[in-house]
């Protein structure tokens, strides 16, 4: 899973950055702190609970020449430019919407994700989704759970097998290639997908066909203004009415009050969302109530290999940064041009 880029000899960087301050917003598995700290780098953890809000960010942010930042952080013009001391924002994911790059470039600060470590936890939770759906597990589990369980029931939890379906993709990156490996190797399904660029596996269609054909549509692309409320009543009207929609990607993609109210009608046999819009979801959305879904909290890179090699990659991010080196995970390699 770690990239060779990852182990940089710690006698390699810089003793001029002895007393400098890196800020971290929220807790993270501790060997990216230790590489950090290990470098002789002064790193101080916002550890109360919940995310840190944006006025005390703001404040914290002020004597810092690195953040490593959570998608939940706004990192915008103001919140950069009142950072005299900023040299770098590495953010602790693949995404990196919430960082108003063009700015960080105009003022010299490099920004940098992590790309590649989280793709296979990110694939195997969309894959979890979509089986815990297809198979009613939660409710069949429930069902135990609650002592309703009398007998072996013919017509009990009936679910839809996914072998020869077809599974619809809607950006074949890294991610959604992953979940098509494990779902046309595994388990028979034809795919098709639509993206920007093209690529050697599956069908490439069009976005109408892609939602009038798919039986499991699983969406794996990035928050742009191009995506943002993409699936939308209109669009998601368009899917088969016994169709499963998986999201791993961004909240935002799916305007959830028309998803709210397509799950109402009684339109999907399954709907598996690890993110949302809001984050955290209202505990009063009638999602929640609907044994047709299934929300997860953001978990998608939540296993401990993952999470570490994120832990690394942050750090190394930041201490390249501020060695003026070229970033594992650089977002805007052209900052120092």
């Amino acid at each position: 899973m770690f990239n060779s880029f990852l182990f940089l000899s710690s006698k390699a960087y810089n003793p001029s950055m002895e007393k400098q301050k890196i800020l971290v917003t929220q807790s993270i598995l501790n060997n990216g702190i230790e590489i950090l700290e290990n470098a002789g780098l002064e790193v101080e953890i916002w550890q109360e609970k919940g995310p840190i809000s944006y006025e005390k960010l703001l404040n914290m942010a002020s004597d810092k020449v690195g953040i490593i930042s959570m998608l939940s952080d706004r990192i915008d013009s103001k919140l950069l430019e009142n950072a005299p001391h900023l040299k770098v924002v590495s953010n602790y994911a693949v995404g990196f919407n919430n960082i108003d790059v063009q700015a960080a470039s105009k003022l010299k600060i490099a920004v940098g994700n992590t790309p590649g470590v989280l793709t296979d936890a990110t694939a195997d939770l969309a894959m979890a989704l979509l089986l815990n759906l297809s198979r009613k597990i939660r409710p069949a589990s429930e069902n135990v759970k609650n002592g309703e369980w009398i007998n072996w029931e013919p017509m009990g939890f009936l679910g839809k097998s996914l072998k020869g379906k077809t599974l619809g993709i809607y950006g074949l990156g890294r991610i959604g290639q992953a979940l098509a490996k494990r779902c046309t190797h595994g388990f028979g399904m034809d795919l098709i997908h639509h993206t920007r660029s093209e690529k050697l596996m599956g069908t490439k269609v069009d976005f109408e066909t892609l939602l009038k054909t798919s039986d499991v549509l699983s969406i794996h692309c990035p928050l742009t203004e191009e995506t943002n409320g993409l699936f939308d009543y209109e669009n998601l009207s368009k899917m088969k009415k016994d169709s499963i929609l998986i999201n791993t990607a961004r909240g935002e993609v799916i305007v959830e009050k028309d998803l709210e109210k397509k799950v109402n009608e009684g339109h999907f046999f399954g709907v598996g969302l690890d993110v949302t819009a809001p984050e955290p979801m209202s505990a009063n959305s009638s999602l929640l109530k609907n044994e047709r879904v299934l929300v997860t909290p953001h978990i998608g890179s939540a296993d401990y290999e993952t999470r570490a090699a994120m832990s690394e990659l942050v750090a190394r991010n930041i201490i390249s940064a501020l060695n003026k080196a070229e970033l594992p995970g650089f977002v805007n390699p052209d900052v120092w041009n």
